[in-house]
């Protein structure tokens, strides 16, 4: 009966590694560095090297380990592979066959913020259901959909990549994604900090705001919970923009719970408040009632959901 197993999370600057209890007990978690050096060639072998490490130090036996579960910034499909993974610098990769060759163990790989999503419906903010939309709201937007417990990948990878649904028709800047008027650009930090700047530009109304030479999310939702106005007004408008975008993903998966998570989910349950008035407004009747949450296991998300895949 397996006792253990790997959980990797796989980030274009490290690479968060955990081993777990088969009962989802975090023992020990590190990093090592993403080698992105010719085309990521080494990030693979640098993981092998790392879990082998780990079970000689441990004194593991192998037949105890269920295997090691590794989430990719990236799409990937339902065989394991990667077409394209432009922060890694990698084109195609079997991961499941090129990770397990190299260890001997089951591998499983699915993208990171699905991987993340399932973390935080076994041991987060979505503890004890099995409908769960995750929105992890960073430098960018990202999602994950988790149905009867299982990931939804869809079949190009790309289930659960919500930052990238076109929400608005005004704006006129590029996506990274090389779309306009996605989600990403109003909801995520970047975004946020974006529509703080444009209110400012706008008026000479007093704020606080104004007291930060580069205004973030954080300063805003800071604001925000003094009672500025003007934060106010911004935090209403990214509300209204996320609170119909999910009252839309809603009907098309009827989760038990949202889930918010990622850096602006830092500034707590006032982010909350401006997200579930629009939600219950905008979505189907039998879907007001979705639970929502905050994250709860921040960075190891990923490591927990990863080790997850494997159990």
């Amino acid at each position: 009966m397996s006792k253990y197993c790997f959980g990797i999370d796989v980030g274009g600057t490290t690479i968060k590694c955990g081993l777990l209890s088969a009962a989802g007990e975090l023992l020990e978690a590190w990093e090592i560095r993403t080698r992105l050096e010719e085309n990521g060639r080494y990030i693979l072998p640098d993981v092998a090297e790392t879990i082998r490490k780990k079970i000689a130090e441990k004194n593991l036996d192998k037949d105890e380990i269920a295997g090691v579960g590794i989430g990719i910034p990236g799409p990937v499909n339902s065989a394991g592979e990667v077409p394209v993974a432009v922060n890694l610098h990698w084109g195609h990769v079997n991961i499941v066959k090129e990770l397990g060759d190299l260890t001997g163990l089951k591998v499983k790989a699915a993208n990171d913020a699905n991987v993340a999503a399932l973390g935080e419906l076994w041991q987060g903010g979505g503890a004890g259901y099995q409908d769960m939309i995750m929105v992890t709201l960073g430098t960018g937007v990202g999602g994950g959909i988790i149905l009867d417990g299982k990931i939804v990948a869809g079949s190009h990878g790309a289930g659960g990549e919500i930052g990238h649904a076109h929400v608005s028709d005004t704006i006129t800047e590029a996506c990274n994604c090389g779309g306009h008027g996605c989600l990403e650009q109003i909801a995520s930090a970047t975004g946020i900090a974006h529509l703080a700047q444009k209110a400012l530009a706008a008026t000479d109304e007093q704020s606080l705001m104004r007291n930060h030479k580069n205004v973030s999310a954080k300063t805003v939702f800071d604001a925000v919970k003094e009672g500025d106005a003007l934060a106010i007004r911004v935090a209403t408008e990214f509300g209204e923009c996320l609170g119909k975008a999910l009252a839309v993903f809603a009907v098309v998966v009827d989760p038990q719970i949202i889930v918010i998570g990622g850096g602006v989910s830092k500034a707590g349950p006032v982010l909350l408040d401006y997200v579930t008035g629009p939600f219950r407004a905008n979505t189907f009747p039998p879907c007001r009632d979705t639970e929502f949450a905050l994250a709860k296991l921040g960075n190891d998300a990923g490591i927990y959901g990863a080790a997850k895949m494997v159990l």
